[in-house]
């Protein structure tokens, strides 16, 4: 009973009604709404810019748009529900009828947020916390019968870079994945994807640790999700800043694919989708 509940293997995600298929990685795009986000903060917060955005995205090769109404960055302010929703919905629902059939994932961390975001048109939740913040969040996903990307983090936003701490970063990250996928799995949560947390209360050390040992995550058989874009793990390293991080993001979404990652989430489309043609063409050519 424990395997059955853990080991499903998912080859596509039903996004209230919108198969995707896991054949092949997907591209999911970065649409930040905030004002604060440490890469692209202020750049889409009128309607011109984010319906522009997600243009280029999707024409890109994008097949979800992830929206961000509340900076994550470390030691970022934390916004209220009513202001998060209130930033939100009008770009969900501006996005839902610029773009008929468009997947939109929400990046939030409150159920009732959740909530609002699915029945403005979202059909993903994207939560951070891993249903550690918003202890309603696991039974609202399996109520609103959506895919559940649960990330791990240790501790919250606004104290999870003050020295983290890890016996075995893999092997803790994954215990803490076996015991919510399970817990989703009899609330009957269908679609489930993990992402490991890049950054998220891991310094410099877990996060090329939690790199190396990627594939040790597929041994839950559901997808996987990095997300490298631009972070300070290149920065640290390259002693650079984030708007100089395009080629070493790519480096890296390239050692994450190589690894079996189903899901590149991306500042830029274009570069990320043109790494996957690259490595799958290489996987092909192996098999």
């Amino acid at each position: 009973m424990h395997e059955e509940i853990l080991f499903r293997k998912q080859k596509t995600i039903n996004c209230r009604g919108n198969i995707l298929e896991l054949g092949k990685p997907l591209v999911m795009g970065i649409l930040n709404i905030t004002p604060d986000s440490f890469f692209d903060g202020g750049k889409y917060i009128n309607k011109k810019s984010w319906i522009d955005k997600t243009t280029q995205m999707l024409n890109e090769g994008a097949k979800i748009i992830d929206v961000g109404a509340v900076s994550t960055r470390p030691g970022a302010d934390m916004l209220s529900e009513k202001e998060e929703i209130s930033r939100l919905i009008p770009v969900l629902e501006s996005l839902s009828e610029s773009f008929p059939g468009i997947i939109l994932s929400v990046d939030t961390f409150r159920a009732r947020v959740a909530e609002e975001a699915v029945r403005n048109g979202a059909s993903i939740i994207n939560d951070i916390s891993a249903g550690g913040i918003d202890k309603k969040m696991f039974e609202t996903i399996a109520k609103l019968q959506v895919p559940y990307i649960m990330m791990h983090m240790q501790g919250k936003p606004e104290n999870m870079q003050d020295a983290p701490k890890y016996n075995d970063v893999i092997k803790e990250v994954i215990k803490i994945f076996a015991k919510n996928i399970k817990h989703l799995r009899l609330l009957g949560v269908n679609d489930i994807i993990i992402d490991p947390g890049f950054g998220f209360g891991k310094n410099l050390e877990h996060n090329f640790e939690l790199l190396a040992g990627l594939k040790e995550f597929k041994c839950f058989e559901v997808p996987l999700m990095v997300g490298l874009s631009r972070k300070s793990m290149i920065n640290k390293i390259l002693k650079t800043k984030p708007k100089n991080a395009l080629i070493g993001t790519t480096v890296l979404n390239t050692i994450a694919l190589m690894q079996g990652t189903n899901i590149l989430r991306v500042h830029d489309v274009k570069e990320a989708v043109e790494v996957i043609k690259l490595v799958f063409t290489l996987k092909e050519a192996k098999d």
